[in-house]
């Protein structure tokens, strides 16, 4: 007979947390290029991106936030996030930026998979 193990509310609790942090700054980095805000348009230009795609940049965003935020999808929402935050250091390796700009998108797609981590007993038997 199979013991079936249980997370621990700390950890549940952790990772919630965890998870609540990526959500939130996402979805206001989503807003931003929604409303097209001066900080996001310059942002945008400035690494090469048109003006116009800003937009579809915040509605990208959204989405993948959205779907990492629903618990059901949180995997293929993870996985979009980090499609996502890999394609923010590739800009940061194309315009020859330090390597510390890239730090940001590597400590984040490493809080989104602690917190699935963290959630999953799927995943933890690979680590």
């Amino acid at each position: 007979m199979e013991t079936v193990k249980k997370t621990s509310k700390g950890v549940l609790y952790t990772s919630y947390i965890l998870q609540g942090i990526v959500v939130l700054l996402f979805l206001m980095g989503a807003a931003n290029n929604l409303l097209q805000t001066e900080m996001a348009v310059e942002g945008a230009v400035e690494f090469g991106y048109p003006e116009n795609a800003v937009m579809y940049l915040g509605i990208i965003l959204l989405v993948s936030t959205i779907l990492y935020a629903i618990p059901k999808t949180t995997f293929i929402g993870g996985l979009l996030i980090t499609a996502w935050l890999g394609g923010a250091v590739a800009t940061h390796v194309i315009h020859n930026d330090p390597f510390t700009s890239s730090l940001f998108p590597i400590i984040f797609g490493i809080l989104v998979w602690g917190s699935i981590w963290l959630r999953s007993e799927k995943l933890r038997p690979l680590c």
